[in-house]
């Protein structure tokens, strides 16, 4: 059996090799190639051609490319853009004024693309022209935005989710149930910020818009219908029983046509950019997935589940002190990798090990969604911090950096919540049975 040093020898060449600049794909696929050539021989590495067929093949995979189409058609068609301004008109009047509108949309727009890097380009698109005509701390408005976008892979629908449930064969449905109460907590708590910068720094926020009156609010509630439709739509179905994730998103990608066609943007050319922005994120997502099917595989047959969860217990860590250690290890891999790099690379390891020491699969995709969501906003390579800063287009990215910071420290707390309070992630899974 394969030993300890030598898994994490084969783990820290195969980040190396990310942290270099080689594809993520070709780094997960070099490492099972050697294992499987030093230890396993040549005719295993035949197998890989039924493990490409059974991934590619699998339903509950066809959801990540309608997830990402149904974002791109709800961003071209002018929902989102409309979407935004009557938050705007909602949230203004709370303490930090737009600043809120950032965190109210991204977190609605989360629940239709599953995606962060969406959320964070559709958001940041629509909201900063707004906060340069109106005198906000750009540092500060540049940081709801890249944090607010995190919530993508945290409210349901989540890709992010969909990919782990298919690696670790979780409940997709239960993992999308569970990020419900974590994802509107931890908006609350952004929101929260918010509100105590702007009451002990005043300066820090803009003009507040003119008052709307009551009858301009209601109005502007017609602009959020769509996005509720969608919602009700896509998260109904999973949740009463109708519809499976994939079929909810074909469903979801249904309805986004015909509100593109109802608001007349339904046009060959909109559908060409939507398809063809879709087909290259898919693309790259399901290359990367093969590859970790295949390195799950390998890690299988080489047994170094049991091999790591031996070694950890050796070491005379509780569960909770290997919580805390993987808190640490994700923070450190957080500030190189990319969130799907470090997801598909560490799960066919971690998950295994977690499991056997008693923790629910279920949590701890949660746990591992947030830790991804930290690494999102986690200076020198959150992905977040860099879409937000592209959408700016001027100036340097520490701004975005500086503006990040205190909501990365709410993350951080908000993960220690959840460790020493499992029931904010299981109540609602555990409740619907």
């Amino acid at each position: 059996m394969i030993g300890a040093f030598e898994v994490m020898v084969g783990f820290f060449i195969m980040l190396g090799m990310m942290a270099v600049g080689i594809h993520v794909a070709v780094a997960i696929f070099t490492i099972a190639t050697l294992g499987t050539l030093m230890y396993l021989g040549t005719p295993l590495l035949y197998s890989f051609g039924d493990t490409l067929w059974g991934t590619l093949n699998d339903f509950i995979l066809t959801a990540i490319p309608l997830f990402i189409l149904l974002g791109e058609l709800l961003l071209r068609s002018g929902i989102t853009e409309r979407m935004y301004s009557a938050l705007s008109v909602w949230l203004d009047r709370m303490p930090g004024g737009l600043l809120h509108t950032n965190i109210g949309a991204s977190s609605v727009f989360a629940a239709m693309s599953g995606s962060s890097v969406a959320t964070a380009a559709t958001i940041g698109t629509v909201a900063l022209p707004a906060f340069a005509e109106r005198g906000y701390s750009e540092r500060l408005a540049l940081g709801t935005l890249a944090a607010g976008a995190t919530l993508g892979i945290l409210i349901p629908p989540s890709i992010n989710m969909i990919i782990y449930g298919a690696i670790t064969n979780t409940s997709i449905g239960k993992l999308f149930i569970a990020g419900i109460l974590p994802g509107v907590a931890l908006a609350g708590a952004f929101m929260l910020t918010i509100m105590a910068f702007s009451l002990l720094r005043p300066g820090l926020v803009g003009q507040a818009s003119e008052r709307s009156t009551f009858r301009e609010r209601l109005a502007s509630l017609v602009d959020l219908l769509p996005p509720a439709f969608v919602f009700a739509i896509v998260i109904g179905s999973i949740y009463s029983g109708w519809a499976t994730p994939t079929e909810a998103a074909a469903l979801g990608v249904i309805a986004a046509l015909g509100l593109a066609a109802w608001n007349r943007k339904l046009t060959w050319k909109m559908l060409h950019e939507c398809f063809l922005s879709m087909a290259r994120t898919t693309a790259m997502i399901m290359l990367i997935i093969v590859a970790a099917f295949f390195l799950n595989y390998i890690v299988g047959i080489l047994g170094i589940p049991h091999t790591l969860t031996q070694w950890v217990a050796d070491l005379g860590l509780s569960p909770l002190g290997l919580i805390l250690a993987l808190v640490i290890f994700y923070l450190v891999l957080g500030c190189f990798l990319e969130t799907l790099s470090m997801m598909i690379a560490t799960v066919p390891i971690v998950v295994p090990m977690v499991v056997q020491f008693g923790f629910d699969p279920v949590w701890f995709g949660i746990f591992l969604v947030i830790m991804m969501e930290i690494s999102l906003i986690t200076p020198p390579i959150g992905m977040n911090l860099y879409v937000v800063q592209g959408v700016r287009g001027r100036g340097s990215i520490t701004d975005v950096m500086v503006g990040s910071l205190p909501f990365l420290a709410i993350m951080l707390l908000f993960v220690l919540l959840i460790i020493l309070w499992p029931g904010l992630v299981m109540w609602l899974p555990e409740a619907m049975g």
